[in-house]
């Protein structure tokens, strides 16, 4: 059996532009390029029918290390706790207070480009963000 060597994170959602924009900022990704045959995302849109324009966006780590996030327009609307989350790691290797302050400026970030402070985990030494996205999808700053 051969070993998986890439994969991509699919996320339902409402408005898969915006949401994917959103986690360019996070994650530091980008938008790849549109198709070939158009000079720009909206030229590709308009060449679509109407019922599958917008319906998808995607974004990549621009190193090519981070797997490609796509994003599905679904009708349907968030219900429950995702079964599945996100983990932003911007603490690895540090402890206590260094930690939690490192935690804390990452969430301090992105608050405003929408995301939602749930709570703050801190036991004195190791310590987690729960958050929301833009669409109330839960992920951490770990």
């Amino acid at each position: 059996m051969s070993a998986i060597k890439k994969f991509q994170v699919t996320f339902d959602c409402a408005e898969p532009e915006r949401l994917a924009r959103f986690w360019c900022e996070v994650l530091g990704y980008v938008v790849p390029p549109p198709p070939k045959g158009f000079a720009t995302w909206d030229d590709f849109k308009r060449s679509l029918p109407s019922d599958q324009q917008d319906a998808w966006f995607a974004c990549i780590d621009p190193s090519g290390v981070g797997p490609r996030l796509y994003f599905q327009r679904v009708p349907e609307g968030k219900a429950a706790k995702n079964r599945l989350h996100l983990d932003v790691r911007v603490g690895t290797g540090l402890v206590g207070e260094e930690r939690l302050a490192a935690l804390e400026a990452e969430c301090a970030r992105l608050v405003p480009l929408g995301a939602v402070h749930v709570r703050t985990l801190y036991d004195g030494n190791d310590s987690c963000i729960p958050m929301q996205d833009i669409e109330g999808n839960e992920f951490c700053i770990d």
